[in-house]
């Protein structure tokens, strides 16, 4: 059965819509964002529970390309696409940790974290970055003149595009604000074979470069405000509804920067209502960093007004964001999920981090942002003992290894409750004796 795909402006009045194959990030007749539609009249043929039969069958299987976490939902992502020409590193699929412990802390039974990061490079990111890169390939392939794709990115965007492009065979360009990423994100694009810029600005001002480059038709943006990422990473909610056996999580909390990921978290979930998948939404919960909370500022106005902020410096480098991008989506989402919109400061998304690592986990910054919001609406009566809450975890710790050493170092700006620097003793038995001695019993009185 055919199935179809386009672009359509997402401002009701205008509607305006284009062909998956034109080279367009904004609406020509009024310059609103455009967002990816379905024909859900033809997906409708096949009901709820053929969806969830297909979707299970395929999942997490070595049958091309349908083994990868979006591509097994191809007909909801990229139908018209040939397999081709998918540009795909298995991404997706990555596990649910039940954080049993770090829950208990704060009366939760029933939290998981999804581990996006759990994939090739690192971030979700992954997910979204498949299906710009197919689409790319799919239009060189038809002879669209593209020499090269190009972002703008706090870290996590730069990996994604870098690595997918050199699996392509096509030419990335990145512009990276100077001395605002870690090392382990800065060397992923450089590893493969990006054109790295690194611009004497913040993410904001590279954005707008990118954008500038961008109007020549040859170098195609990969930034959200180009919607085919989102088709990959809407999956994100999917997937987790079907690992919970096709039922819907009462909370999800993810953190919000340029707020693409929250805008796709929604579609995924008002899609699988649309076709019957759940009759149910959750709640969703964004997250930001108090250095750079414009949504947040908003929320507290009840989204009457939006103001972009000069975004200060964050240890959640990736959110680090003060002029999202995709702010008229993410509220139109938040208004549809019952949403809300939390803070943290610098010490409670450390702190939050630190914790969740003593319980299993080896979080990254952005993750402490969604947690440090989880234990302030968990102790608010916001989040309750029963809900199901899932935090969406969206890069590796290893990415942020710089501070983590810092927050065990005692080395950032505030006192970091969980630090657990190692012990220097000299190569003496009695002295590594006496040194677990006081260790083990100041454990043990502190009931960990």
């Amino acid at each position: 059965m055919p199935y179809r795909a386009w672009f359509q402006c997402i401002n009701e009045e205008c509607n305006r819509a284009y062909p998956l194959n034109q080279i367009i990030y904004r609406c020509e007749a009024c310059g609103s964002l455009l967002e990816v539609r379905h024909d859900l009249e033809r997906l409708q043929r096949r009901d709820a529970k053929a969806w969830m039969k297909l979707f299970d069958e395929r999942y997490r299987t070595t049958e091309w390309p349908y083994g990868s976490g979006i591509w097994g939902k191809k007909e909801w992502v990229l139908p018209q696409v040939d397999n081709d020409n998918i540009v795909s590193l298995y991404e997706g699929g990555t596990n649910l940790f039940w954080a049993e412990r770090l829950g208990k802390l704060f009366g939760l039974e029933d939290l998981w974290i999804k581990l996006c990061g759990n994939t090739h490079s690192g971030s979700f990111k992954d997910l979204g970055m498949t299906v710009l890169v197919t689409q790319v390939k799919q239009m060189i392939a038809d002879g669209a003149p593209i020499r090269a794709v190009a972002c703008a990115s706090t870290g996590d965007t730069s990996a994604a595009l870098a690595v997918y492009c050199a699996a392509a065979g096509i030419q990335s360009i990145v512009l990276l604000p100077k001395g605002k990423i870690s090392t382990a994100q800065l060397v992923q694009p450089i590893a493969n074979g990006a054109l790295v810029l690194s611009l004497d600005t913040d993410f904001d001002g590279c954005m707008k470069v990118v954008q500038q480059i961008t109007r020549d038709p040859t170098i195609y943006l990969a930034n959200s405000m180009n919607s085919l990422r989102v088709e990959g990473q809407k999956t994100v909610g999917i997937e987790i509804v079907q690992q919970f056996d096709w039922e819907v999580p009462d909370v999800f909390i993810i953190p919000g920067g340029n707020l693409g990921n929250v805008s796709a978290l929604g579609k995924g979930l008002i899609m699988m209502r649309d076709l019957g998948l759940i009759s149910k939404f959750p709640r969703i919960v964004v997250a930001q960093a108090e250095n750079a909370n414009p949504l947040y500022c908003s929320y507290l106005k009840g989204f009457e007004t939006f103001e972009p902020m000069q975004a200060k410096k964050t240890l959640a480098s990736a959110i680090q964001i003060g002029d999202p991008v995709s702010v008229q989506k993410a509220i139109r989402v938040l208004k549809q999920f019952e949403g809300v919109v939390e803070q943290a400061s610098e010490s409670e998304l450390a702190d939050a981090s630190a914790l969740a690592d003593k319980m299993g986990m080896f979080a990254c910054p952005h993750t402490g942002v969604a947690l440090a919001a989880l234990i302030k609406l968990a102790k608010r009566g916001t989040i309750e003992p029963g809900m199901r809450v899932v935090v969406i975890s969206t890069a590796h710790g290893l990415k942020f290894t710089d501070f983590k050493v810092q927050y065990h170092d005692r080395k950032l700006d505030f006192d970091c409750r969980f630090a657990n620097p190692p012990i220097e003793l000299p190569p003496d038995v009695d002295a590594v004796h006496r040194a677990l001695d006081e260790a083990l019993q100041r454990r043990e009185s502190l009931h960990v």
